[in-house]
């Protein structure tokens, strides 16, 4: 199994702290340009990706919305929940099915 970078792993490999990797990735405006690039880098190259459930607590919003289908074997069901997922996803939203 593939050990997924965190925060912290990135921190580790710049040789800075995760306060500084935080403010690197969200575009602090008080951290140094190159120390920011630097991180940026390090980043792509492990292949971090942001936790999305972390940013939900903190910004107290997650962009999903529950759907519940009662009968997924009907016919009709089916296309209302593709409609539904398709207005989310313009709007930035994910579907929990």
């Amino acid at each position: 199994m593939l050990d997924i970078p965190t925060i912290k792993d990135v921190a580790k490999k710049a040789g800075v702290s995760y306060a500084t990797v935080s403010r690197a990735l969200n575009n602090h405006p008080e951290i140094n340009e190159e120390t920011k690039k630097r991180i940026i880098k390090i980043a792509m190259e492990m292949g971090y990706q942001p936790n999305a459930i972390a940013q939900g607590l903190v910004k107290k919003e997650t962009k999903t919305i529950g759907l519940i289908i009662p009968d997924i074997t009907n016919p009709f069901f089916p296309e209302v929940a593709r409609g539904i997922e398709d207005t989310a996803v313009e709007a930035g939203y994910t579907i929990f099915l």
